[in-house]
């Protein structure tokens, strides 16, 4: 999953790119509002965590912007503003969640958390495709039972396959979202990861579509 982080606080910021690479997500950290809603514009997020007081354009004007051009990533709103009709605003303007600061590390994580999986069609926190099973809030993967142990980038490529499950997906699709903008975004990448995952969950634990990319089987039996 790829994050879109604009928040204009630097230890704040610090500290949410860090949560969220630890819970195995890409992150890509803006930290004012111009900056925002250009990168929203141009890159294909999972989701963005958007403080409404930033700099050069405020958060809220960035979401109606995005929502205007139909980018439709589920947005977490931060606001250190305590009036409801701001936050009444911010969920009118298009916001799926807010979270009003100061707040706890985990807290974000579980709304944040909550809306990827809304936007993907899923409602519990854990995912399952057949044997496989993912816990989202222990970013733990189990195969019949069994616990297995995956790279970051083998973790972020499962997750987003299982979140969008019973899809095919585009090789150019997933690496998009698997990793931030600094890093290059080979394709052929996904091919050699892909393989990596069948080695350790089974061969037919991913489809392949020839042609068209990959498919997670929704059938959870």
């Amino acid at each position: 999953m790829k994050i879109l982080l604009a928040e204009d606080e630097a230890r704040i910021a610090a500290d949410v790119a860090t949560a969220l690479r630890a819970s195995g997500m890409a992150v890509d950290v803006v930290q004012d509002g111009e900056t925002a809603w250009f990168a929203g514009d141009v890159e294909n997020y999972d989701a963005a965590v958007l403080d409404i007081g930033l700099p050069k354009l405020d958060g809220l004007t960035v979401l109606k912007r995005w929502r205007a051009n139909g980018r439709r990533f589920p947005v977490l709103i931060l606001t250190a503003r305590g009036m409801w009709t701001e936050r009444v605003e911010g969920i009118n303007s298009g916001a799926d969640d807010y979270l009003p600061k100061p707040f706890e590390m985990e807290e974000l994580l579980a709304r944040l958390r909550a809306i990827l999986r809304r936007s993907a069609g899923q409602a519990a926190p854990v995912l399952k495709s057949g044997p496989l099973v993912l816990d989202t809030r222990q970013m733990r993967i189990t195969l019949r039972g069994i616990p297995v142990s995956l790279s970051p980038l083998e973790y972020r490529l499962l997750a987003f396959l299982m979140h969008h499950a019973g899809r095919v997906v585009a090789p150019t699709e997933l690496a998009e979202h698997l990793y931030d903008s600094g890093n290059d975004r080979d394709p052929n990448t996904i091919e050699v990861i892909v393989a990596r995952l069948r080695r350790k969950l089974g061969s037919d634990v991913i489809e392949t579509r020839r042609g068209f990319g990959y498919l997670m089987p929704d059938d959870p039996a």
